[in-house]
């Protein structure tokens, strides 16, 4: 037979897909039936506006295997974008409703005849094929296509399309511990660790994070964290309680990363979010020597990873967002706790205005950040939902010497300072 694609996904019919058809709409959601059922005209003609034109197309990267998952993902996605009309490709997910770790992440490309590398794309062991087709019946089908080692692609499959509810949390939260967001040294050195065959870089970080690593705190000192989005003044505020404070100022990702930043900000994003995770690790090393003889403050900690990592994999709606208390904001039990997290929030026209006079290069996600206020939204939504510790919400709108005494009294109240 061809693949074995059925057996491997176990019941492939079981499965719902999601497509993302509009950001700030909830995606449109169906399942697989090999009985025909009425729709509704309504939900007929989502389908036709889905599935438009003559025939569509799904991929998804089928395998348990993260890093390779996370490769063939981003690669799929430079390979069709680039080929194909703007517009024609969206987001699409398969996965077993509250099922974690069961979502499989992909594309639509609506409206095509074919598609690029079609062929390769049907023999690979790891994306899943479907095109999606109007038969006479009036009734929209989904055909699951394979290929066996000779001869062209072969139909393993085929199903009627059925509309069903939307599910009680996104799709895109099911993946999210272990694959977005770190809640252990181990498993993000795992991911690093799986990579290093192929990104020299990778077995040169993990030969920095051996060295010594501390991950218990000694001193008694307070650690205070400064957090929030590009251009709230985190940059100015820490300087000054440095000095305020006879403080040892540290950041993260720490400086000793530097070289390697570019380089990982280019990988996948499993290997991304692994190398800031890391990072995390180091500063909390360097916190911990730190703070045996003075107090410390810290540029950015694991709360930006985390609110930014959800922001980014969370598509759509702010809505779509795991609530307040959900496990993912949850902080790793192995990692060094503040004393106090402070968020520094300013108006997004006054965050424009200082991002325009700084002019400095920005990673994928801070660019990103300026352009989309949705999803500049998620981030901020995200930070408030991390927990234990809570960020404590400062306006920095002030000007500096206003925002740095308002920020003393907080640390004199809970840090008694």
């Amino acid at each position: 037979m061809a693949k074995q694609v059925l057996g491997r996904l176990g019941q492939w019919c079981s499965r719902v897909f999601a497509v993302e058809y509009e950001p700030k709409s909830d995606p449109v959601y169906f399942a697989l039936s090999k009985s025909p059922q009425t729709s509704l005209s309504g939900e007929q003609q989502t389908f036709e506006k889905i599935f438009e034109g003559t025939k569509s197309y799904s991929l998804h990267i089928c395998t348990d295997e993260r890093y390779q998952r996370a490769k063939l993902y981003e690669d799929l996605r430079n390979k069709l974008i680039p080929a194909l009309p703007r517009g024609s490709v969206l987001d699409m997910f398969s996965f077993l409703p509250d099922v974690k770790n069961s979502l499989f992440r992909g594309f639509l490309v609506k409206n095509a005849e074919t598609i690029p590398m079609f062929d390769e794309l049907v023999q690979s062991s790891f994306v899943n094929v479907c095109t999606y087709v109007q038969e006479e019946d009036s009734q929209w089908w989904q055909h699951l296509w394979s290929k066996p080692e000779d001869g062209t692609g072969v139909l393993v499959d085929k199903y009627y399309l059925v509309p069903t509810g939307i599910p009680q949390y996104h799709p895109s939260t099911l993946n999210i511990m272990g694959n977005d967001v770190f809640y252990s040294f181990g498993d993000a050195y795992n991911v690093m660790e799986q990579s290093t065959e192929i990104i020299p870089e990778a077995k040169e970080l993990l030969e920095l994070v051996d060295q010594n690593l501390t991950l218990k705190r000694n001193g008694q000192f307070p650690v205070i964290v400064i957090e929030g989005l590009d251009a709230t003044g985190k940059t100015t505020l820490t300087r000054s309680l440095t000095t305020e404070l006879s403080a040892a100022l540290l950041r993260s990702p720490p400086q000793c990363l530097s070289p390697w930043r570019p380089r990982f900000d280019s990988e996948p994003a499993l290997l991304r979010r692994a190398f800031y995770a890391l990072g995390n690790y180091i500063t909390a090393s360097q916190i911990a020597t730190a703070g045996q003889h003075t107090p410390v403050v810290v540029d950015r900690y694991w709360h930006s990873t985390a609110a930014y990592a959800i922001a980014t994999v969370v598509t759509g709606r702010v809505e779509n967002l795991p609530g307040p208390g959900s496990e993912v904001y949850r902080w790793p039990s192995d990692l060094l706790r503040p004393d106090l997290v402070l968020l520094l929030t300013v108006s997004p026209e006054e965050r424009m205005r200082r991002l325009n006079a700084r002019g400095i290069e920005k990673t994928r996600e801070e660019a990103e950040l300026e352009a989309n206020h949705l999803f500049r939204t998620k981030v901020e939504q995200a930070y408030k939902r991390v927990g234990d510790p809570a960020c404590v919400i400062v306006d920095a709108s002030p000007p500096p010497d206003q925002v740095l005494q308002q920020v003393l009294l907080l640390i004199k109240d809970k840090c008694h300072l």
